[in-house]
């Protein structure tokens, strides 16, 4: 598998196959939202995007980065939203890099979103669709940051020796400036259990995979496939 690392500022064409990667957090909130029951994650360009659709649905749970706003249900923080129900319920989400990235390669034909939570489900699919070429997007930090470039390397290195230890990659993550300023409360809108909430590798059984449906980016979670199956997208 040719695998390319890039940050959002250097994609210039819809790649084939995009793995969208961002550990700390927005992806591994997304993940965490399906895990409470969330049907599916309409990805918004802004927050007034997010507040407009938020507006038209009153329904649907809208959350965005840093401290609690008016007209958001929640903030990008798994250990905050785990307590939230949201069974059958639509998440607008709006992060700083995580969302951007993924509608930054929204024309290409397959496009999965990750962080260590999924990593496993979303390195099977890779395998079983057999991809030759995949566009790895380093969300944080201008495509510099270490969470996600170690996050997206071990996908990578998944997707083709499955005996790949995830150890030096998890430690990696850990001290990130990312984790750093997680742990020391400069990020608002946080947790204190967020880093490890986000280095939990293979917490979830499911891959996501997102698309656009009537001209919104929507995430939704796919089952991993089997080791002999085929991914059903």
């Amino acid at each position: 598998m040719d695998a390319r690392f890039l940050g959002i500022s250097e994609l210039v064409e819809a790649p084939s196959v995009a793995v969208v990667v961002d550990v700390m957090r927005a992806f591994t909130v997304a993940a965490w939202a399906f895990a409470q029951g969330a049907e599916k994650i309409v990805l918004a360009e802004s927050l007034n995007e997010a507040l407009a659709l938020k507006a038209r649905h009153p329904d649907w749970a809208a959350l965005k980065d840093g401290p609690p706003a008016p007209g958001f249900d929640a903030v990008n923080s798994p250990g905050l939203l785990r307590s939230i129900d949201l069974g059958g319920r639509t998440v607008v989400q709006k992060t700083t890099a995580g969302t951007v990235g993924a509608l930054a390669v929204k024309e290409a034909p397959l496009v999965l979103c990750a962080g260590f939570v999924v990593a496993e489900a979303t390195a099977r699919i890779l395998r079983t669709r057999e991809c030759d070429s995949v566009t790895f997007v380093v969300t944080g930090d201008d495509g510099h940051a270490d969470e996600d470039l170690a996050c997206a390397q071990y996908i990578a290195r998944r997707a083709t020796e499955t005996g790949t230890d995830a150890a030096e990659f998890l430690r990696r993550a850990g001290e990130s400036r990312a984790a750093a300023e997680l742990a020391e409360g400069v990020r608002q809108g946080a947790h204190p259990d967020d880093v490890a909430f986000c280095l939990e590798l293979d917490r979830f059984p499911f891959a996501m995979v997102a698309a656009l449906e009537d001209s919104l980016m929507v995430l939704r979670p796919c089952a991993a496939p089997s080791l002999t199956g085929e991914a059903s997208i």
